[in-house]
């Protein structure tokens, strides 16, 4: 069975455009038009969502939001705003990728290629990757065999970087995600327990990889 990708476009000529080209590359589309049937769509049964950010109803990155409460599943923001603002604001989110208008469909079908290429752990799996295992159900980790001991805020971070693999993570979500306000959470502290996690790694703390600008990102390449 052809796997299923969400386009939610608002552009009539684009849209078809879009659902033309990913038809012919062999996936199963469906397409919505308004925001605000976007964000009553369940996003479990799709591969994929390709995102437009400037819609009628609810805005694109509002979309994003809801659909990641319940769903780690890849999404691609298209956009005709090529402004750094958007992008961090759609990774701290938790977008995969951007393509910004306009672009040749070719270069559409190539990125939705790649991205589906790429593992995606979902909240209740894992990683197995070279000697790391990640239970994220269990919150067990393990290298080359051995439990590594970890506390609860330096599982939470790895877990963070886990479910979003080969993905540059913001620190400011990070810091979101897994800190405690109450107690003072900021980029500087993250910095700490993110130090304190890759030691605990040992040989596998590289495939944390620091994204300068930007954040962290979890290396899943069997050859990292």
């Amino acid at each position: 069975m052809a796997e299923r990708i969400l386009v939610v476009e608002d552009d009539a000529q684009l849209g078809r455009q879009i659902v033309e080209q990913l038809e012919r590359a062999g996936w199963a589309v469906k397409w919505i038009d308004d925001g605000d049937v976007a964000a009553r769509e369940d996003p479990a049964p799709y591969a994929l969502v390709i995102l437009d950010l400037m819609l009628p109803g609810t805005y694109g990155l509002d979309v994003l939001k809801r659909y990641r409460k319940t769903s780690d599943v890849p999404v691609l923001i298209l956009t005709a705003r090529d402004h750094p603002a958007d992008r961090v604001r759609g990774l701290e989110l938790g977008a995969d990728d951007y393509v910004t208008k306009p672009f040749w469909p070719e270069e559409l079908v190539a990125r939705v290629k790649a991205r589906l290429r790429r593992p995606v752990m979902t909240r209740a799996e894992g990683v197995v990757v070279g000697a790391l295992r990640v239970d994220l159900s269990a919150r067990v980790a393990e290298v080359a065999g051995a439990p590594v001991e970890l506390t609860k805020v330096e599982f939470d971070l790895l877990a963070e970087l886990v479910r979003r693999p080969n993905q540059a993570i913001t620190r400011d979500a990070l810091v979101d995600r897994v800190l405690d306000p109450e107690r003072m959470g900021n980029a500087r502290t993250l910095d700490v327990h993110m130090s304190r996690l890759r030691k605990k790694l040992g040989v596998e703390s590289k495939r944390i990889a620091t994204v300068w600008g930007i954040g962290y990102r979890f290396d899943a390449s069997e050859d990292a």
